[in-house]
């Protein structure tokens, strides 16, 4: 279970550039999330990276992630990283999140799409944003609509993060790859 692989396997299954930088900004976040946790970058990563891949060709519950789901046993991921990734559906009554793991992978989700929204219409991009600016955006109903909220509030509170600091720590994370996200301040 390589990073090239799983890279390899997003690109075979979704053509959108956007839901592709989606997936990248999961999984920056879930690697930072992993380094202080202290566990496997590498594994969490990979959740990171391949937990939307399915959803373009099947986005529609419980196709998305069931349909991944059954791609990546075929090709020998651990049931670890399987049960992960469909634990982000909260439609799926038998995978609750239980391992740190699956709970971090649900607080970054909603979030880093958020996230990535505000940075879109900010001249600075990612560049210096704090959370308060993010937390002023989700008051707003309109502005991103498809992005729960409650999903983004529910994530960091079963992760046990303040949501301020889950916030800016999922920023930071993204920041480290501000350009490959496009949301890199122009210059």
């Amino acid at each position: 279970m390589d990073r090239h692989s799983a890279f390899q396997l997003v690109y075979e299954y979704t053509t959108s550039e956007s839901l592709r930088r989606h997936m990248l900004a999961v999984e920056a976040a879930l690697r930072a999330y992993a380094r202080k946790f202290q566990e496997d970058e590498n594994k969490w990563g990979v959740v990171g990276l391949l937990h939307d891949f399915d959803y373009q060709r099947w986005p529609d519950p419980p196709d998305h992630p069931l349909q991944g789901a059954k791609i990546l046993a075929e090709r020998g991921y651990p049931e670890e990283v399987i049960y992960a990734i469909k634990s982000h559906a909260d439609y799926l009554p038998d995978c609750p999140r239980v391992s740190p793991l699956d709970k971090t992978l649900y607080a970054c989700d909603e979030l880093a799409g958020f996230i990535m929204a505000v940075a879109q219409v900010r001249p600075t991009g990612i560049e210096g944003m704090r959370a308060k600016s993010v937390r002023k955006k989700m008051k707003q109903k309109s502005f991103a609509s498809a992005v729960n909220r409650d999903d983004i509030v529910r994530g960091a509170e079963d992760l046990g993060v303040e949501l301020n600091e889950h916030i800016q720590f999922v920023i930071d994370a993204m920041s480290e790859i501000a350009a490959e996200l496009g949301v890199a301040a122009p210059g």
